[in-house]
């Protein structure tokens, strides 16, 4: 019988990275990834629902981030800027760059991954839309804005990944923020 090793998720996650990126997603099976990890196939579905959710578990906890920070941004704060403040904070989340980026390669060379990756966006910005909501944020309003953050995120995001020299994710968006209110300023 095998040795226990731990961390059986994280060795689960860059097995699944590594054979994503040799193989692509599409011709990666679960029992590949739980064999490159050194466990079954029974533990890899302990930790994940499907081969998909390797590249999307952390985004609960990028929603939670995002929904702590606009909880926590003091009232008497617009709701444009509590966002802004929140997808900032979210940003502190995402793993290293490199990762995000070989994840993001992975992404736009399967089309179903790529809508997954809008629903889930989606999905934050009506949680976010929510949280401004219960701050007291006409439904509208709320919307426009929590929509508004999340553009700014992925566009920030989009731009920290592509850009081998890029400044933090933070700053990224902080800067993506800026030029939004630059444009609309006209």
């Amino acid at each position: 019988m095998a040795r226990w090793e731990p961390d059986a998720r994280g060795r689960l996650a860059l097995a699944a990275m590594q054979l994503y990126g040799e193989r692509g997603f599409e011709q990666t099976t679960v029992a590949e990834i739980a064999e490159r990890a050194g466990v079954t196939e029974r533990t890899f579905f302990r930790h994940f629902a499907d081969k998909r959710e390797v590249l999307f578990n952390g985004s609960v906890g990028l929603q939670d981030a995002v929904l702590a920070a606009i909880e926590a941004t003091p009232a008497g704060v617009g709701p444009v800027e509590t966002v802004g403040r929140a997808m900032e904070v979210a940003g502190s989340v995402i793993p290293e760059r490199e990762y995000a980026a070989q994840r993001t390669a992975i992404l736009a060379a399967n089309p179903s991954l790529q809508e997954r990756e809008l629903l889930k966006l989606a999905s934050l910005g009506a949680a976010a839309a929510e949280a401004l909501q219960r701050r007291g944020v006409d439904p509208l309003a709320a919307t426009l804005a929590a929509q508004t953050g999340v553009a700014v995120f992925h566009a920030a995001f989009a731009r920290w990944v592509a850009e081998v020299d890029a400044p933090p994710l933070a700053t990224c968006i902080r800067e993506a923020l800026a030029e939004l209110r630059a444009l609309t300023a006209d």
